[in-house]
């Protein structure tokens, strides 16, 4: 008399069949805090690898107008080598709002980066200011 087990099988259940790969079970990550995932995404676009566009849904008031100006004049685009960032550092002023620093390093220089991220009414995260090196993208009329 034979035994069967799930399936209709006649093998033990605790039997592995060896012709085929162990499933590895990665461990579920974290999705990236916003901002890191918004200071990554502004690094691409200053230093040229993305374009402004890319970023444009993801602004509000003047920080697109203030962004092209900063693409303009390619202050991140040092031809070679990728910038990377150092550091990322934020301050929640108010609920659903950070203020951003990150210290960038393109070729032999230091760059600051400063943003602002706001959460609008759609639970989306949105820059709503964005400077570099510490000056305004241009003067506030």
């Amino acid at each position: 008399m034979t035994r069967r087990g799930p399936r209709g099988t006649t093998r033990p259940p605790s039997r592995r069949d060896s012709r085929r790969p162990a499933e590895r079970r990665v461990p579920p990550q974290a999705p990236p805090h916003p901002t890191e995932l918004f200071t990554q995404r502004l690094l691409l676009v200053l230093c040229g690898h993305k374009p402004p566009h890319w970023l444009a849904r993801h602004t509000a008031d003047r920080a697109y107008d203030d962004l092209l100006w900063l693409v303009a004049r390619r202050p991140l685009g040092t031809g070679g080598r990728r910038p990377t960032i150092h550091r990322i550092g934020h301050f929640e002023p108010s609920d659903g709002t950070f203020e951003v620093f990150a210290r960038i390093t393109a070729g032999t220089r230091l760059h600051a980066l400063a943003f602002r991220l706001h959460l609008s009414r759609d639970d989306r995260w949105r820059v709503t200011a964005v400077e570099l090196d510490g000056r305004p993208p241009r003067e506030r009329g």
